[in-house]
């Protein structure tokens, strides 16, 4: 369990700094970006440890990784260009 819970944090970490430095335009401050990584991330391994026990550390490391992903795409914002809306719209 232990294992699982530093895998994921260190899993979710990366995701956040990979984030940050690919959409560092559309994220807010990279200290929040880079704490919900980990937490997501330890919050996705909490889950799928509870619902499929232990002896599934690769499956639990996936649900980590799912839920860090879920979590960091909450805090995307829109591009700066405005859409254009289609005349049928």
């Amino acid at each position: 369990m232990i294992l699982e819970a530093l895998g994921s944090t260190l899993l979710g970490l990366a995701l956040a700094w990979a984030a940050a430095h690919r959409f560092g335009h559309r994220l807010p401050a990279r200290n929040l970006v880079l704490a919900t990584g980990p937490a997501g991330a330890l919050i996705g391994a909490f889950i799928t440890h509870t619902a499929l026990g232990s002896g599934h550390a690769p499956a639990t490391l996936l649900g980590a990784v799912a839920v860090s992903v879920a979590l960091l795409s909450l805090l995307l914002r829109p591009t700066r260009t405005r859409m254009r809306r289609s005349a049928t719209a």
